[in-house]
């Protein structure tokens, strides 16, 4: 019956050689070579030493496959090849780790309902000082490390206890010590500087602000919250522009404070009063006609593939999808289209968008470019914020909103994430909407009694530069444009009539305002 069964074989497989079918025939069992007891054991090698090839039962194994019997080997069957491109390393679509830099970890809010008169007190405070001389400069090339003695240590004393950072009895000496290290630091964390307690070119630089220019920052800052109808409410968020961070604030405590990205000076983030109403997730991106006429136009030009790399549709009435080939890029027709850039890990939202509707169009972002969240200056967005860590501010956002699987679920990290991973759009609804505020405070006082303070950035703390109008959903009272705040404030919420002239780039007053 074996010999008829390996006939068939043969006969039908006219191609196997007689060696092939000699193989398949039984092989007579081999002893084992005996090991002579005299032979001492070896030491066992580290590299596996090769296998001795297996004997096939003739019934349960095939003859190996020539060219003619590969030929009708099933297309679904892996080859040497599939496999060994399947075991290739493939290119990892996971994030690198985000790294940011350091924020204050003060639990004090920069925006609280006493921070208007709390910044008032402090602006007659500097103002005394800036009256009474002020404080020494320090020399600008000034290096000084803990433990370390300095003749101009005496001097940075004297600073440090009148602003309140140093105990004013404390003992004079010319040595950086703990107690003034630790005072330093203290310094360091008003001004938004890393607090390492030692010496350098930017706490010198801060150091040396006359207190006459500090006076002005607290009482142009107090001056821009006059009229302001922010809802503070249990749970509110604040931007503070000169700081670029975010502050989500619970209950009067910061329980989360961001980095963020925030405008470039020529594209200011304006201030806004508004209301979060959704969060996005896996947003797409329209793009404003301003990048379109000024960056996606002039790249067009050059690089006719720009817009498929980028996965941005241009889409004319009614949704329809448009052939860029069918565009006159050397004129500005583009910019009578919508460009839309679809959802995905490389959106220029990124994976997150934080909705709250307010007449200057700006809201808060992911993003996939996160290298910038790791500096010290942070002014480079078109004038939208992008958060660092967006996803864990979304998931406070959406505290007590119902989850993806109803009423029972929540939206905590793991659904966040799971929903992204699916690539599809999704606009979630706040069931309460949370108050939010762009603001620009480059000094302002909090309950404690410190003051804090910001570069000015945008260059509007000027006696000589008006006031932008703060822009307002249609929910909260729009309140008129001030005239520049003298340099000593007064208590008071009485509105002077409207300034007129010049606006720094980026901060236009609203329209409809302008039309009053």
């Amino acid at each position: 019956m074996l010999s008829r069964h390996m006939l068939f074989v043969t006969a039908l497989c006219a191609s196997l050689s007689p060696m092939a079918l000699a193989r398949a025939e039984p092989a007579a069992p081999v002893p084992p070579k005996a090991v002579p007891k005299s032979e001492a054991p070896k030491e066992i090698s580290r590299e596996t030493p090769k296998a001795e090839a297996p004997r096939l039962d003739p019934l349960a194994a095939s003859a190996p496959a020539t060219p003619a019997v590969q030929a009708i080997v099933p297309a679904g069957t892996p080859t040497a090849e599939t496999l060994a491109k399947d075991a290739a390393p493939k290119k990892s679509r996971e994030l690198p780790p985000l790294v940011v830099a350091r924020v204050s970890a003060d639990p004090m809010p920069t925006l609280s309902p006493a921070t208007f008169l709390d910044t008032l007190k402090m602006a007659d405070r500097y103002q005394a000082m800036a009256d009474a001389g002020g404080w020494a400069s320090l020399p600008p090339g000034l290096v000084v490390k803990p433990g370390a003695r300095d003749p101009a240590i005496p001097a940075l004393r004297k600073h440090l206890a009148l602003v309140g950072d140093l105990p004013a009895d404390a003992p004079a000496s010319d040595l950086l010590d703990a107690a003034l290290a630790a005072a330093v630091k203290s310094f360091q964390a008003r001004h938004g500087l890393p607090e390492t307690g030692l010496i350098g070119r930017q706490t010198v630089a801060a150091l040396n602000v006359p207190a006459a220019t500090r006076q002005r920052q607290l009482a142009a800052s107090a001056a821009r919250q006059i009229g302001s109808t922010f809802a503070f409410g249990d749970r509110y968020v604040v931007v503070n522009i000169p700081s670029a961070t975010v502050e989500a604030v619970e209950r009067g405590t910061v329980v989360r404070r961001y980095v963020a990205v925030v405008g470039k000076p020529d594209k200011a983030t304006p201030r806004i009063e508004a209301r979060i109403t959704d969060v996005n997730l896996n947003p797409t991106w329209t793009l404003p006609v301003s990048i379109i006429k000024k960056e996606i136009i002039p790249k067009m030009r050059k690089d006719p593939g720009y817009l498929a790399r980028e996965r941005i549709r241009i889409l004319g009435p009614g949704g329809v999808v448009v052939d860029p080939t069918t565009i006159d890029w050397a004129s500005e027709k583009a910019a009578n289209y919508t460009l839309r850039q679809d959802s995905g890990l490389d959106n220029s939202l990124g994976q997150v968008r934080i909705d709250m509707p307010n007449k200057q169009a700006v809201y808060m972002h992911d993003t996939p470019s996160k290298s910038l969240f790791a500096r010290e200056v942070r002014f480079h967005s078109h004038g939208c914020v992008r958060v660092a860590q967006v996803k864990e501010l979304a998931g406070w956002l959406l505290e007590g909103t119902p989850g993806p699987n109803g009423g029972a679920s929540t939206w905590g990290p793991m659904e966040i994430e799971s929903h992204i991973a699916t690539n599809e759009r999704l606009d979630i609804k706040l069931p309460k909407q949370i108050p939010v505020t762009f603001v620009y405070l480059t000094g302002y006082a909090t309950p404690d009694g410190r003051a804090h303070f910001r570069d000015d950035i945008y260059g509007i703390d000027s006696p000589i530069a008006p006031m932008p109008e703060v822009a307002t959903t249609g929910s909260i009272t729009p309140r008129p444009t001030l005239k520049p705040a003298p340099a000593r404030v007064m208590p008071t919420r009485a509105a002077p009539p409207r300034a007129t002239g010049l606006v720094p780039p980026g901060l236009i007053p609203n329209v409809a305002a302008s039309a009053r």
